[in-house]
C-alpha cells in the first residue's frame, strides 16, 4: 500500500478535526501541486477519440473476418478443370529436357524395358510323355 491510501485510511478512522496537521507544517512544494493536478484532472469524462466527425468505430468481429485466409480452392479448380487443353507428348518432353541441367543428378532415370517372363515351351502332355520314355512308367 502507498503511503497515501494508509493517510487517507488513518484519517477516515480519526475523529473529526483531530488528526490536521496545523497550516504550516503541511507539505508544500512540487509534489503536492503535481498530486493537486491529478486529483483535479480526474473526475472529468475525457472524450470519445473514436467518435471524431467523419471516422466510424470499427467492429472487431469484422477486422477478424478481413483478416482470416480465403479459401480460393473452388474457383481454382474451376478454373483449371474449364481448359482441356492438353500439350502434345512431344512438345512436354523437348521442354523438360530444355530445363534439365547437364549434372547426372539433374537427369532422369533411365527407363528399363521389363522382360516379359518366358513361358515354357512344353506342356504338361509332354511332361507326362518325357515321364513315361524316361522312367518306364506306364
Amino acid at each position: 500500500m502507498s503511503a497515501s491510501l494508509l493517510r487517507r485510511g488513518l484519517e477516515l478512522l480519526q475523529e473529526p478535526g483531530q488528526g490536521e496537521a496545523p497550516p504550516g507544517l503541511q507539505r508544500d512544494g512540487p509534489r503536492a501541486a503535481g498530486a493537486a493536478r491529478r486529483r483535479k484532472g480526474a473526475p472529468q469524462p475525457r472524450r470519445n477519440k473514436a467518435t471524431v466527425k467523419g471516422r466510424v468505430v470499427k467492429s472487431a468481429i469484422e477486422e477478424y473476418h478481413k483478416k482470416q485466409p480465403v479459401n480460393h480452392l473452388a474457383a481454382n479448380l474451376k478454373y483449371m478443370l474449364k481448359g482441356r487443353i492438353v500439350a502434345n507428348k512431344a512438345v512436354t518432353e523437348q521442354v523438360l529436357a530444355q530445363n534439365r541441367g547437364r549434372k547426372s543428378k539433374d537427369q532422369p532415370p533411365k527407363k528399363e524395358v521389363k522382360k516379359k517372363p518366358e513361358g515354357t515351351v512344353f506342356t504338361e502332355e509332354d511332361f507326362r510323355k518325357f515321364e513315361r520314355e524316361y522312367f518306364g512308367r506306364p
